[in-house]
């Protein structure tokens, strides 16, 4: 399989785009690889590049996006931060992805047992542990959590229920954020130029749901 060039970029849909990842993730499933001459994609990118996707993933190391939906060099923008939740920065390059180097597809993408997400259902015991920047990190996820919890119910990391339902409206507040934040996206959405779509990864299975 050859990386993508201008040419190919440019007759790519939106959904065709979306067709290329959910293919890469069945063949991921089931052991499989397209055959690549990686070298040769190192040739063949090194004047440029010309993705079709913008993935949006956490840092987790079981959750690389090239892999789990069988990418090359040169296939897809990949933006990773813990808990794959959106900031001006992120947004920024998003734009670049789509706007300036032509991609056709934005996907948010969340897992299963995210230890981010627990983190930030925790963070009454992680804030004592003098990490400031984490702490920073954690309580980004507050407002969801206050959203989606129940009266009475557990707040922890160990209510699998809960942090399932956070991991979900994480990914459903990331792409809403998309929306609000970033008239260059959302324009580009409405004009059909690109898909702005939320996804789920199993660390148990390697499969990714689409929401």
């Amino acid at each position: 399989m050859k990386a993508h060039t201008h040419e190919t970029q440019s007759t790519i849909t939106p959904e065709k785009a979306l067709d290329f990842l959910k293919d890469g993730n069945q063949r991921f499933v089931n052991n499989l690889k397209a055959n690549r001459d990686l070298l040769g994609q190192v040739n063949a990118t090194r004047e440029g590049q010309w993705p079709f996707a913008v993935i949006l993933s956490c840092i987790d190391s079981r959750t690389s996006a090239e892999l789990i939906f069988d990418q090359g060099l040169g296939d897809v923008f990949s933006i990773r931060i813990a808990g794959n939740f959106v900031n001006q920065d992120i947004l920024g390059s998003m734009e670049f992805g789509c706007n300036v180097a032509g991609s056709k597809l934005v996907v948010v993408l969340g897992h299963t047992k995210c230890g981010a997400l627990k983190g930030g259902l925790d963070a009454a015991q992680i804030q004592g542990m003098g990490m400031d920047n984490l702490n920073h990190l954690i309580n980004h996820f507050d407002p969801i959590i206050n959203e989606i919890i129940e009266e009475g119910e557990e707040r922890s990391s160990k209510n699998g229920s809960l942090l399932e339902r956070l991991n979900q409206q994480n990914v459903k507040s990331a792409i809403e954020d998309i929306r609000t934040q970033s008239s260059t996206l959302k324009n580009l959405e409405d004009e059909g130029k690109i898909k702005i779509v939320g996804a789920n990864y199993d660390v148990e299975t390697g499969v990714v749901t689409w929401l």
